[in-house]
């Protein structure tokens, strides 16, 4: 059914531009809703169903260990880890290659603190130790990077250095770092 052109144009100039201006709304709104409002509800429930899959992962995380079935790689993965650490009885050469490191950069190591902790639940030893340190910036970077490339199980925890004046070019500093060693 055709409804005909004189028909709308007349119904148009009774409404007036009142008629018009909530007309003109009233599309406006179908668009909005159209084209912001159902992605938007799309959007969010996608987002709710992910939100019940990232639940159920963290439910699935927060059980303890003991009561988790160990699968076969994860162990395989953390036996070969292990495998791979130092020994404790080797801690001793591990501190001897930190000072030669620091001897071959020409950094002076003071004296350090030295701390053992072993851990009953990993089956593993840390070995804190917190070195005072005096050498340039480049040495120190240098002696960094000879650290984590030679001994990969230590874990760099804290450096701090300082310069007492501006115009010196040696650092001072202390660097606190873990050695993780195998039992």
């Amino acid at each position: 059914m055709r409804v005909p052109r004189l028909i709308l144009i007349e119904q148009t100039l009774r409404l007036g531009w009142p008629g018009l201006v909530g007309g003109a709304l009233l599309l406006a709104a179908l668009g909005y809703a159209v084209l912001g409002l159902l992605p938007a509800r799309q959007a969010l429930a996608s987002l709710e169903r992910q939100l019940v899959a990232d639940r159920g992962q963290l439910a699935a995380a927060a059980t303890p260990a003991a009561s988790r079935p160990a699968s076969g790689a994860s162990s395989a993965q953390l036996e070969d880890f292990r495998r791979n650490l130092p020994a404790q009885l080797d801690a001793t050469g591990a501190i001897d290659r930190i000072y030669a490191l620091a001897g071959e950069e020409g950094i002076s190591l003071a004296r350090g603190e030295y701390a053992l902790g072993l851990d009953p639940k990993t089956r593993l030893a840390r070995y804190q130790v917190l070195l005072p340190v005096r050498g340039s910036y480049p040495q120190l970077r240098r002696f960094l990077h000879g650290l984590q490339t030679q001994l990969p199980a230590l874990a760099l925890e804290e450096v701090e250095l300082q310069r007492k004046q501006i115009a010196d070019s040696a650092l001072e500093g202390r660097i606190r770092m873990t050695l993780y060693l195998a039992r």
